[in-house]
């Protein structure tokens, strides 16, 4: 069909949208591809046969549905015109998948016009986080969580709102009600992560006498050194099975400015992705990675390859921003 039957079917199609391109020319890089957004019903997309990712977490896709079921489809699926009318996806077979299951009709879609091959270097791009988004720091999470759960008459309310347990909830916003000394030492960088910051809050509550002795070994750290969550695991690993009264406090390990850590089986999970509190199982032996895999993986996220623990909780977090959507 050439471009004048084209523009004439468009013409006598009030649904139509608009056309941006003839349809007899070659698909264009899609860095320079016109686009347009519209509402498509989501029977007309199709997943790509070709897709990088072959299997869905069925978990992590509840969550999606639960938020899509709330709010609806908040990122566009990028899509590609294919035959009969359809489309092909390019990015968000989750958001596809997800607004199938929560009953949406119409979806918002942008269309792309490309090649097999830049289809897939979008998906890699997007799909490792480089100049795509990054996921949210653990304390402005929290934060953002609370503001909504403070709209709820009762936490089991705002749980049911998330589309979680009741004991999710105050996992969720450990990072946004720290005390002001643990606080205060993780933003001057004496304590490596938000999460060793909640844990060391977790013994504050069990153990006062126990967490102030600690808070104050931290505080005399020199500069440049801070106690990273392994550290903080090994300080904290006794009293997880001593009952809640005041203790004799281990001493802290000290750590090296110039030594990197190795990362550990405890990774830091953020509050909101961590299972409920129980008995701790003993971490197993962790596998020696492949410095050359370290270092190319650190040069992908912009790293110093030498930082493991830093690269490891970078991975963590792509992957989670990955899983939201």
């Amino acid at each position: 069909m050439g471009f004048k039957a084209v523009v004439k079917r468009r013409e006598n199609d009030e649904h139509a949208a608009p056309l941006l391109y003839p349809n007899f020319l070659p698909a264009m890089a899609f860095k320079n591809s016109p686009f347009r957004f519209q509402m498509v019903d989501v029977s007309l997309l199709d997943p790509d046969p070709a897709h990088v990712r072959q299997s869905i977490n069925e978990e992590a896709l509840k969550g999606l549905t639960n938020a899509v079921r709330k709010l609806g489809i908040i990122q566009p699926i990028i899509v590609r015109p294919a035959a009969n009318d359809r489309y092909s996806v390019i990015a968000g077979e989750r958001r596809r998948q997800a607004a199938i299951q929560a009953g949406e009709t119409q979806v918002p879609v942008i269309v792309r016009d490309c090649t097999d091959e830049d289809a897939l270097e979008v998906r890699v791009f997007e799909n490792i986080g480089l100049g795509v988004r990054s996921a949210l720091e653990p304390r402005d999470m929290a934060t953002a969580i609370q503001a909504i759960a403070q709209r709820f008459a009762s936490p089991e309310e705002a749980a049911q709102y998330f589309g979680r347990a009741p004991t999710w909830l105050a996992q969720a916003t450990a990072a946004a009600n720290l005390s002001e000394k643990v606080t205060a030492l993780l933003d001057a960088g004496k304590i490596s992560s938000t999460g060793a910051a909640v844990q060391l809050e977790k013994l504050a509550r069990k153990n006062e006498a126990k967490a102030e002795s600690l808070i104050e070994q931290i505080e005399q750290l020199p500069d440049g050194e801070k106690m990273s969550k392994k550290d903080m695991d090994e300080v904290l690993a006794p009293a997880r099975s001593e009952p809640a009264e005041a203790a004799p406090s281990p001493a802290a390990p000290t750590p090296s400015a110039s030594q990197p850590e190795p990362a550990t089986a405890a990774t830091d999970t953020p509050p909101w992705e961590a299972p409920p509190e129980g008995p701790q199982p003993t971490p197993m032996p962790r596998t020696k990675v492949n410095p050359g895999k370290v270092k190319l993986v650190a040069e992908l996220l912009g790293l110093s390859e030498e930082d493991e623990e830093t690269i490891l909780a970078r991975l963590i977090d792509e992957f989670l921003s990955l899983r939201g959507g």
